[in-house]
């Protein structure tokens, strides 16, 4: 059984509620914030600093991360951030029965036999209305929120991992919440847990 999900999101497709529901469903720990705080305790950085640069890149290009400052040893505080994220999803995952939700967790946890990673994703309309009711925005606004939040997550991933975010081979299943509805998104990754080892 995979008792470790990781679920990676487009912005709007409710990945997280879904992440989230699926752990009250399941009696499962659901790591979202928590991960920011303990990496924010770790490092003395602001929790809002690491819940940005710890899942979105600088900028809207992969070249921003050759901009940044780095210490003698070539490392910046983007890679600082990344390494202890990482070191606390490792030990998160140790104890098993919980979701983790971004963070490049799919790829850190890579090694393991226990984990089921999830994408969410989902249709352009149905994400910018999603987007324009709960951050209260216009449609102009939602649509350029979206593709920038996305794309930022993009380069972040691809920066850490050298793969490709949203990339079907690197997740067990890809989900359309648009199409499916989050129930039935929650019904399909609750049925995958239980889904040999051979077909993955």
């Amino acid at each position: 059984m995979k008792n470790i999900i990781t679920i990676s999101r487009e912005f709007g497709s409710g990945g997280h509620f879904i992440g989230e529901t699926l752990a009250k469903e399941l009696g499962f720990t659901f790591y979202g914030r928590e991960i920011i705080a303990q990496a924010a305790e770790k490092t003395g950085l602001s929790e809002k600093y690491i819940e940005k640069r710890g899942e979105y890149a600088p900028k809207e290009n992969i070249f921003s991360y050759a901009l940044m400052g780095r210490d003698t040893q070539g490392s910046s505080v983007d890679d600082y951030i990344y390494n202890t994220q990482r070191t606390i999803i490792l030990d998160l995952a140790q104890k098993g029965n919980c979701i983790i939700i971004g963070r490049c967790a799919d790829y850190i946890l890579k090694d393991r036999n226990d984990v089921l990673n999830v994408f969410i994703y989902g249709n352009q309309q149905k994400k910018c209305q999603r987007i324009m009711d709960l951050y209260r925005k216009n449609e102009t606004e939602a649509l350029k929120l979206m593709k920038n939040t996305d794309k930022k997550r993009s380069i972040n991933y691809t920066y850490h991992t050298e793969q490709k975010w949203g990339d079907t081979k690197n997740y067990a299943i890809c989900l359309n919440s648009s199409i499916l509805g989050y129930k039935h998104c929650i019904s399909i990754i609750k049925e995958s847990m239980d889904a040999p080892d051979d077909i993955f």
